[in-house]
């Protein structure tokens, strides 16, 4: 594998630490500047929101640009933001802080997991995009607990100091490792890029992220107190019960890459399938300590299982109807998980507050699954069609080559 593929990789990890941290230091921040919880809870929405608008928006606004240079530039951005975050002196410095990081987030994932698929062979593409995924994924499993713990000890601002220095880590990294020049297809005009949201086709897989990535959130956002209210589960245990999610996160990011490396559709049909189940049967093992370690186990690994074959998927749709746009539509793409993220989030808490309760954040979750295995069998079948018509063609053009 290229080695630029680690240094992409070590700035995923960074990336992914501060996004999900705030979820675990949460009451601290509250407590600290005064606000309310709900009020803190913006912090993640903010972020999320940013990285949803601002990716499509500033990677077409970028795509002339070289892409050595604007890497590094996103990783400064990044890393300035966690410092603002850092030294933040209220709510309002904290959320600017907070979407100037989710900025960079949305345009490194878009234009990253496209240089990661230019760096090595086409049956590599889906295993080189899992590679900087893995970062991500590798954040989850370890930084966001480490940085919870560091924020519990020595109070919020550390954790940000700390994932500051995992940004200067980051562009040090990129300096030595990324190529001087690195081949990407020549972007369309503006006009171009912003017809891929005139794509049906795209527009049903950004629909398959929302609805399969962001799912999980519905119950992920809420995982520390369905451990401790409906598990059982110890609060100084629960970074361990955040560890082994994140290891199974790991695992299935590694194997998804794997297996989604030439036709990605059949396989996001069983992972989206079997997500599904193990949502819908986290509502019943919730009460069980053995069944939840073995819930979440399974839950993590096919959670994350299908981002590669997404990626994957979205980048050869865009090249196959919107050639002119395939950064944006990667860029969208990654607006579409965080979209997910945000909503599912934000239909949690209302699960939460209504009749339902806490107890049925899974299952609810399983139902927005459930959509997005639809929308992946149906865009199946757009595919089988296609390619008939391209192998129908083909002896009709013979045929009318003999003919005249």
């Amino acid at each position: 594998m290229h080695p630029a593929l680690f240094a992409l990789a070590i700035s995923a990890f960074a990336i992914g630490t501060t996004e999900f941290l705030t979820v675990g230091i949460m009451p601290n921040v509250a407590h600290d500047l005064g606000i309310t919880l709900p009020m803190a809870g913006l912090i993640v929405s903010v972020y999320a929101l940013g990285a949803t608008i601002g990716a499509p928006v500033l990677t077409a606004l970028t795509g002339h640009i070289a892409r050595r240079p604007l890497l590094l530039g996103l990783m400064t951005l990044f890393t300035l933001g966690n410092m603002v975050a850092a030294i933040s002196p209220n709510y309002e410095i904290l959320l600017i802080a907070r979407i100037m990081t989710a900025f960079a987030h949305g345009v490194f994932f878009a234009i990253g997991a496209t240089i990661a698929a230019s760096m090595v062979p086409e049956n590599r593409r889906a295993s080189a995009i899992a590679i900087v995924f893995s970062g991500l994924t590798i954040a989850i499993a370890t930084g966001v607990p480490l940085g919870t713990m560091l924020g519990q000890a020595l109070g919020w601002r550390a954790s940000f100091w700390a994932v500051t220095g995992l940004g200067l880590v980051s562009l040090l990294a990129m300096f030595a490792l990324l190529p001087r020049s690195i081949k990407v297809q020549t972007p369309g005009t503006l006009a171009d890029q912003a017809r891929v949201l005139g794509s049906g086709r795209l527009l049903m897989a950004f629909g398959m992220n929302l609805f399969g990535y962001g799912g999980t959130f519905v119950a992920f956002t809420y995982l520390a107190s369905i451990l401790e209210n409906i598990t059982g589960v110890a609060p100084n245990q629960i970074g361990i019960m955040m560890f082994l999610y994140g290891a199974s996160v790991i695992a299935g990011n590694i194997i998804g890459g794997r297996v989604a490396d030439r036709d990605p559709v059949p396989v996001l049909i069983i992972m989206f399938a079997l997500q599904a189940v193990a949502l819908a049967a986290f509502t019943l093992t919730a009460g069980s300590l053995i069944g939840t370690v073995l819930t979440l186990a399974l839950l993590g690994g096919l959670s994350f299982c299908n981002v590669p074959g997404l990626h994957l998927y979205v980048v050869q749709l865009a090249q196959k109807h919107r050639p002119g746009g395939v950064d944006v539509a990667s860029a969208l793409n990654i607006a579409a998980a965080n979209l997910g993220i945000a909503l599912s989030a934000a239909v949690g808490g209302m699960v939460v507050d209504s009749r339902l309760g806490l107890g049925s954040t899974p299952w609810v979750g399983a139902l927005l699954v459930t959509v997005a295995l639809g929308l992946t069998v149906w865009s199946g079948l757009l595919d089988r069609r296609e390619r008939a018509m391209v192998t129908n063609a083909g002896p009709q053009l013979q045929g009318g080559g003999h003919g005249y």
